[in-house]
């Protein structure tokens, strides 16, 4: 059998499409920087894993080894300004690495998903995916480069960022981009072309613009969305004294996109982004029963919200350049400054029901203690250009090894007994919060099923004068915060 590669298995769009082609009896072999992130994903045990970076020549043929067809869903998304050039070297260097391995390794079919874009001036994100897309092409492998729109879905960037300034602001001075023409695409037609390229005849190398059937404004899309949601239309007020850049910092602060995705998503709507063809219907036909109007799109990814069965989010994914650093065990620590604050309190409640409530922190469910608190360290983080506390969870009721949650990304996670939560807030240090859960045997009278301990812990390695000086200025809301978090999360447990 023929074995298909993916590389951002771990992203929104690859974390979609790898279930699908398995599902079509595909041999899957995906790439990932950590094996681990993809240990609670349903499809892990059915997939071959190559672990490494793109940035590296070995992994590149180590992927491509053997594969008829390589799926290249990569994208870096800084856009910090301090890193001017930096993603454009890593997305080229990335793209040359897999040029050469295709080539060497005879594969039949590449297929890169870009962004559809103006003729003329682009953005520096847009430029890059655009010059991805010629080195791919010029590769000697046939290559399809699919250069979609805004992709619209439960937990894309893009779907999440109309529904918050939508769901927040009944008035909204946006900036005059809000004008311009895009054309929105469904999740789940952009991922019918992705699989329909996989078929596409040798002699075809070329991009293919795709997207949905509708032409909108940016501002007609909030509008929209307003009516499936069933909510009052906003009244958009475009200024022009908005910049882009401006204008990024204020979806940073509205909704759950931090700056560094913000800035990209704001630059790629300078201009009109509609396809200039549609070449890609004589080649795919299109889904049973059409393209997806963009307010049945919406509708569709609402749904999923509201019965907890989102797949995946962009908050998934990790920067190219951003790899995780987990906690040292504790006995590394020895000589190293480290503050903590530890909590432990045994409760009647079984340690199933402790550990349910655990499974739960964050998102809408909250932190059980003083949320003004935490609402406003999440401004904090937000006015720094942070991700905040807006960026919510996946699943309101279950976690997987690598989630999201809120400012938090789980690190650890042993069902049941064990949730290490690692920060990634602007903070002066490495900061994490762990919880565990542990059965007590029943006593005598008591329940059959016992009751439980549990601890908790906040672990903080500072950086330098500022970290301590930081650990320092909360450390008496910890006292609160911390405390009143352990006895109400046992309490919630203890509840009927």
């Amino acid at each position: 059998m023929a074995i298909i590669a993916v590389a951002g298995s771990t992203g929104y769009i690859g974390g979609r499409l790898v279930p699908m082609l398995l599902d079509a009896g595909a041999e899957v072999r995906v790439l990932t920087r950590n094996r681990d992130k993809l240990r609670d994903v349903p499809w892990r045990g059915q997939v071959e894993i190559v672990e490494g970076s793109m940035e590296d020549a070995d992994t590149a043929r180590a992927l491509c080894e053997g594969a008829e067809t390589v799926y290249y869903l990569v994208h870096s998304m800084s856009g910090d300004r301090q890193s001017a050039g930096a993603f454009e070297k890593v997305e080229r260097r990335c793209a040359l690495n897999l040029s050469r391995a295709s080539r060497d390794a005879g594969v039949k079919r590449l297929i890169y998903l870009s962004g559809l874009h103006p003729q003329g001036e682009l953005s520096r994100h847009l430029a890059s995916r655009t010059e991805v897309g010629e080195i791919l092409l010029a590769s000697g492998t046939p290559t399809a480069v699919l250069q979609a729109g805004l992709v619209i879905g439960s937990g894309s960037a893009s779907f999440e960022m109309v529904r918050h300034l939508t769901d927040v602001l009944p008035v909204m001075p946006a900036p005059r981009w809000v004008l311009n023409k895009v054309q929105p695409i469904a999740i789940r037609d952009a991922l019918h072309y992705l699989l329909g390229a996989a078929r596409l005849p040798p002699e075809t190398n070329r991009t293919f613009d795709i997207g949905g059937p509708e032409v909108l404004s940016y501002a007609e899309m909030m509008r929209r969305y307003a009516d499936a949601a069933g909510l009052r239309r906003p009244l958009v007020v475009p200024l022009p004294v908005l910049t882009p850049w401006l204008a990024a910092q204020w979806v940073n602060l509205v909704t759950p996109v931090p700056r560094s995705l913000a800035v990209p998503l704001v630059e790629s709507l300078q201009h009109d982004c509609v396809a200039r063809e549609q070449d890609i219907a004589a080649h795919i036909p299109e889904p049973d029963g059409g393209l997806t109007p963009y307010g049945r799109a919406v509708q569709l990814a609402l749904h999923k919200i509201e019965a907890d069965t989102v797949e995946t989010t962009w908050a998934t994914a990790h920067a190219l350049s951003a790899p995780a650093e987990p906690l040292p065990s504790d006995p590394e620590w020895a000589g190293l400054t480290v503050f903590t604050d530890e909590r432990s309190k045994t409760t009647d409640a079984p340690a199933a029901r402790v550990w349910a409530v655990v499974e739960g922190i964050g998102g809408d469910n909250g932190y059980y203690s003083l949320p003004f608190a935490w609402a406003v360290r999440g401004w904090m983080d937000k006015a720094a250009g942070g991700v905040g506390l807006s960026r919510g969870r996946r699943s309101n009721q279950h976690l997987q090894l690598n989630d999201a949650v809120d400012w938090w990304r789980v690190e650890t996670l042993e069902p049941g007994r064990l949730l290490r939560l690692r920060a990634e807030m602007i903070v002066p240090g490495r900061a994490w919060l762990e919880f565990e859960v542990s059965p007590v045997a029943p006593a005598d009278g008591g329940s059959p099923e016992g009751g439980s301990v549990f601890r908790q812990r906040a672990i903080f390695f500072p950086r330098g004068l500022s970290g301590r000086l930081y650990w320092l200025a909360v450390l008496p809301f910890h006292g609160i915060i911390f405390k009143d978090m352990a006895n109400r999360i046992t309490a919630a447990a203890a509840r009927p």
